[in-house]
């Protein structure tokens, strides 16, 4: 357990006002909880004079800085060029908008690469999309006994007429890293384009734009600690080359061109203070600002990966449950069932003594059916930079607890959110 004791966690619990509340969360997966100073930026910047961004008022000038100061974190943050960020809603959003600006390019015969383990939101718009387009969907599979999706699974499905090829950095049921830089090489001999989800490993792992050799990325800053909004790295080049539906009096730079309206700058200022607070949560004081995120990220990485130890460890020992993540190389993103108890019983259980889970599919239908656990799901486990030993002491005696209940109730709730994201 050394590497716990090298993060300071109090230290970093406390800059966390929703933690006050005593829940110990493991709900990060869906949504991570806010710090401090990501608050107070929003707050400041919605104090401050603020207008269309221009350079002649305070309000103007306010709203350029705002949006320059938030792109150059997020593209450090990414590894990428800060003149290939486009900020978005979601990445649900930007995986819609680009799929119908992608399809323009696309024609009868060509075919697309989807995966069985993604969450919907990189399936749906690239399926809907070649359905409106003529192209074919081909559907790369993974392996449901170890929850591994290789190289070798999106080679299967790849051909001279790939166009485009949608994977996942991070599974979001089971926390699944598949080689993306491998797949990468795999998917650019074949002359497609690479769209990586990296909503999941955002907030677990140092992300390496070019490293990873995608033409696009997405995530979601709600993930890592910050306010909801959706950001995609590409380079400028390609996005010079696409032409979205836009209105005709916006500019045409790039990559102002894909951000449909006025940005919202409290919660780009949000972005950057979360940046700002991820680069301070490693060892490295000095240097750019990219390279104390890099810092950072390999200590909570660190951190997490001792965690979940902890957890599986003592999940192990209790008869009846079972962890469904198994990769080799995966996220602290657990889903466990146990036998006799439907998902949504355990995770209202839990929820009653302050130990926030979720349960459900959680978007990832095809790999819940391919698991074996059909539209139930499971109970999903996430561990984020904040959790602590004592919060994994309280899941483990929660889900103790819940195994010697008398009730083995396998009824759904209704209403239950079985597909929160």
């Amino acid at each position: 357990m050394t590497n716990l004791h090298r993060y300071d966690i109090d230290a970093v619990r406390a800059q966390f006002p929703a933690l006050k509340a005593g829940s110990a969360h493991f709900d990060g997966p869906g949504g991570t909880q806010v710090p401090q100073p990501v608050i107070d930026a929003m707050v400041d910047a919605l104090s401050d004079p603020l207008c269309n961004r221009g350079a002649s008022t305070a309000g103007e000038r306010n709203a350029e800085a705002i949006v320059t100061q938030a792109r150059q974190a997020l593209a450090d943050f990414l590894g990428a060029d800060p003149g290939g960020i486009v900020v978005g809603r979601s990445s649900t959003q930007l995986a819609y908008d680009f799929s119908r600006t992608l399809a323009k390019t696309w024609r009868p015969g060509d075919e697309v690469v989807v995966t069985r383990l993604d969450h919907e939101c990189n399936v749906m718009p690239w399926v809907q999309a070649a359905a409106d387009a003529g192209v074919t969907v081909r559907w790369a599979d993974f392996d449901p006994e170890t929850g591994e999706l290789t190289p070798d699974h999106i080679r299967e499905v790849l051909s001279e007429r790939t166009r485009l090829v949608a994977v996942t950095a991070a599974s979001n049921l089971i926390g699944t890293r598949p080689d993306i830089p491998e797949i990468s090489r795999l998917v650019h001999r074949t002359g497609a384009l690479f769209y990586v989800d990296a909503a999941q490993y955002s907030s677990h792992a140092s992300i390496d734009f070019d490293g990873f050799g995608a033409d696009f990325l997405t995530c979601s800053a709600y993930k890592f600690l910050g306010p909801h909004l959706g950001v995609l790295a590409a380079r400028p080049e390609l996005l010079r080359s696409l032409k979205p539906d836009k209105l005709l009096a916006s500019t045409d730079t790039v990559p102002e061109r894909f951000e449909l309206g006025i940005l919202p700058y409290g919660v780009l200022s949000g972005a950057r203070a979360t940046i700002d607070f991820w680069a301070g949560l490693g060892p490295l004081r000095e240097g750019s600002r990219r390279e104390r995120l890099v810092s950072a990220l390999t200590a909570v990485e660190a951190y997490e990966d001792a965690l979940r130890l902890r957890v599986e460890q003592g999940l192990a020992g209790l008869e009846g449950v079972t962890v469904h993540s198994r990769a080799s190389s995966r996220t602290p993103t657990l889903l466990l069932t146990i036998d006799g108890h439907h998902p949504q019983d355990v995770y209202r259980y839990l929820a009653g003594r302050g130990v926030d889970t979720g349960a459900g599919t959680f978007y990832s239908v095809d790999a819940s059916h391919r698991l074996g656990l059909g539209d139930q799901g499971g109970v999903r486990v996430g561990l984020a930079p904040y959790s602590s030993e004592e919060d994994v002491d309280r899941l483990l005696e929660g889900i103790a607890d819940c195994l010697h209940l008398r009730s083995r109730s396998t009824r759904r709730f209704a209403g239950s959110p079985v597909n929160a994201s």
